[in-house]
């Protein structure tokens, strides 16, 4: 019943930025966890960044640490993932997802078995 819509990717040159969106339909937790995934081709999907609706310390995967932010505007039920310095590296089919919270180490993360919600994804393509 939830739908995510990613946007905001596009083919962009090393050291350019990018600002993926993701617009749900509504968030269906009443204590939840949002974020954004990636999976590039031959490679396993893996959790980029997650926040937690009601605040708190963001988490982050080491690679994009310092230049990825994740961001929520509850007012417009969106997400966001400021993507900048990026790298080759980078390129991937990026998705949103929702799921109940669950901390570590005081941050809400994401995983494969926890996310209740997924989007359709969107494409970051990071040219050298």
């Amino acid at each position: 019943q939830v739908h995510l819509v990613e946007s905001g990717g596009g083919s962009v040159q090393a050291g350019g930025s990018l600002r993926l969106s993701c617009a749900a339909s509504r968030y269906p937790y009443n204590v939840y966890c949002l974020g954004w995934f990636r999976q590039a081709p031959g490679k396993e999907r893996e959790e980029v960044a997650a926040i937690y609706t009601g605040g708190g310390k963001e988490a982050y995967t080491d690679s994009v640490k310092g230049r990825f932010t994740i961001s929520q505007d509850n007012a417009k039920n969106t997400l966001y993932l400021q993507m900048n310095s990026l790298k080759p590296e980078d390129t991937a089919m990026y998705y949103c997802a929702a799921g109940p919270a669950v901390f570590v180490a005081g941050s809400c993360r994401l995983s494969e078995t926890s996310v209740g919600y997924w989007g359709q994804g969107t494409q970051v393509t990071v040219s050298s």
